[in-house]
C-alpha cells in the first residue's frame, strides 16, 4: 500500500493507490441548518437519473433524519462500530482508517447491504411522539427531543474506497474536475465498491448487471452549471464548486473560505479516511458529541463560529449566496452590504443584498379601505 496525506485526519495514511490530486477538484458545502426534508433535491435527481429499470431503489441524492435515519439501513453505525469510532488527539486522528483495518485479504474494511436495508428511504424517522412531564412549562431549551436533516450525495472522494475496491479498476476519478465515475463497459458487477464505500453511495443494478452510483451532473458542470440537486433546493442549502489544498486555500474561493480559512463547513465522518469533498455546516442545536462524531474534532468551532454570522459581515454574506444561482460561482466577493457570485474570469454572475428590506404592512388599508387580518 502507498502513503499518502490526508489534511482531515492531519496525517499520513495507508491507500491502495499513490497520491494523485486532479486538476481542480470538486466540492460541495451544504448547511443542514436550512435543510427541511422536503425531499425536492431528491425528487430531482431520481426524476433525472433514475428512473429506469433496476434503479428503483436507488436514491443518488437522498435526505435522512439524524440520529435515527440512515440510507441504506443502518449505514453508519455498523462502519462505526466495526471501526471501533477510533480516537482523536486535538485534530489529528490516532484509529485506523478502513483501509488500514481492513482484514487480511480485503483491500477495504466495509460490508454489503441486504436488499431489506433499501426498503426504507427517511420513512418516518422524524415522528415524534411522548410527553414532557410537569407540562411544557418545565421544558427547556435545548433539550434532548431533537434531530435534523442530513442531505447526502456521493462525496467525490480523494481517496475512494470504490475506487480502492474495485479489482475490475472500473471505477476512476476524471482528471479535470475529481468526479468519480463508473466505467460500466469494464464493470462486471461484483458489488465490491458497494461493499467497501463507507457512505454505501454505489448502487448495483440488477438489471444491467452493473454498478451505478452519483456522477455529479457532470454535464452540467461542464457548462458552469451546479447539479440539479443544488438547483432544485427550495432551502437553499448547497453550494457547489472547486477545493483547493489546504497550503493553497483562496480567500475569493467560497469553497475555500468556508472549509480552509473559516473552517465551519467539515466533511462527514473524516475518520474513514477517504478525504470526502462534500462538506457540512453542522446543526446547531444536537449535541456537540454528536456532532463530532460525524464530522470531527472541528465541530465546536464550526457551531460557534455559526453562531456568530450575524456579527460576522463577510460569513454572513457568503452564506446569502448560496441558492442563489444555478451557475457555478468560483469565486465570491463582499461589498458593503452586497455580496457578488463571480466567475473565472471575475465577471459577475449574481449580486444579493446581506440584508433583505423589512416592510410591515399597517393593518388598515387607506387605499382598498379595508383591515388585513394576519391568519396563522
Amino acid at each position: 500500500m502507498a502513503r499518502v496525506y490526508n489534511w482531515q485526519l492531519g496525517r499520513e495514511m495507508s491507500y491502495w493507490y499513490p497520491e494523485s490530486r486532479p486538476k481542480r477538484q470538486f466540492a460541495a458545502v451544504f448547511d443542514t441548518n436550512k435543510c427541511i426534508a422536503c425531499q425536492t433535491c431528491t425528487l430531482a435527481c431520481k426524476t433525472t437519473w433514475t428512473s429506469g429499470k433496476g434503479q428503483e431503489y436507488m436514491l443518488w441524492n437522498n435526505v435522512e433524519s439524524k440520529p435515527y435515519g440512515s440510507y441504506p439501513l443502518a449505514y453508519d453505525v455498523k462502519v462505526l462500530e466495526m471501526l471501533n469510532s477510533g480516537k482523536w488527539t486535538g485534530k489529528v486522528y490516532d484509529g485506523e482508517t478502513i483501509f488500514e483495518s481492513a482484514p487480511a485479504g480485503e483491500r477495504v474494511l466495509g460490508w454489503r447491504p441486504e436488499q431489506q436495508d433499501y426498503a426504507y428511504p427517511n420513512c418516518g424517522e422524524d415522528d415524534c411522539a411522548g410527553q414532557v412531564d410537569q407540562g411544557a412549562a418545565m421544558m427547556a431549551l435545548p433539550h434532548m427531543s431533537w434531530f435534523f436533516y442530513l442531505a447526502r450525495i456521493c462525496n467525490h472522494c480523494t481517496y475512494p474506497a470504490c475506487l480502492a475496491s474495485c479489482p475490475r479498476g472500473s471505477i476512476y476519478k476524471r482528471p479535470e474536475d475529481g468526479i468519480v465515475l463508473v466505467d460500466q463497459g469494464r464493470c462486471r458487477g461484483y458489488q465490491e465498491c458497494v461493499k467497501g464505500c463507507p457512505y454505501k453511495k454505489v448502487f448495483f443494478n440488477p438489471m444491467t448487471g452493473t454498478s451505478e452510483k452519483c456522477i455529479a451532473c457532470y454535464p452540467k458542470i461542464e457548462e458552469g452549471i451546479q447539479p440539479q440537486c443544488f438547483t432544485n433546493c427550495i432551502g437553499k442549502i448547497r453550494m457547489a464548486g472547486w477545493i483547493s489544498k489546504q497550503q493553497d486555500a483562496k480567500p475569493d474561493n467560497p469553497i475555500d473560505y468556508l472549509v480552509h480559512i473559516r473552517k465551519i463547513a467539515l466533511p462527514l465522518f473524516p475518520q474513514y479516511g477517504l478525504e470526502p469533498n462534500v462538506y457540512y455546516i453542522p446543526p446547531i442545536h444536537v449535541p456537540l458529541s454528536f456532532s463530532r462524531q460525524l464530522f470531527g474534532p472541528g465541530a465546536d468551532e464550526a457551531v460557534k463560529a455559526y453562531r456568530n454570522a450575524m456579527n460576522d459581515p463577510d460569513l454572513a454574506a457568503l452564506l446569502c449566496l448560496f441558492g442563489s444561482s444555478e451557475k457555478m460561482m468560483p469565486r465570491w466577493k463582499r461589498n458593503g452590504d452586497d455580496v457578488y457570485g463571480m466567475d473565472d474570469k471575475g465577471a459577475t454572475v449574481v449580486k444579493v443584498p446581506r440584508n433583505e428590506p423589512v416592510i410591515v404592512r399597517p393593518a388598515y388599508d387607506q387605499l382598498y379601505q379595508i383591515t388585513r387580518t394576519n391568519c396563522p
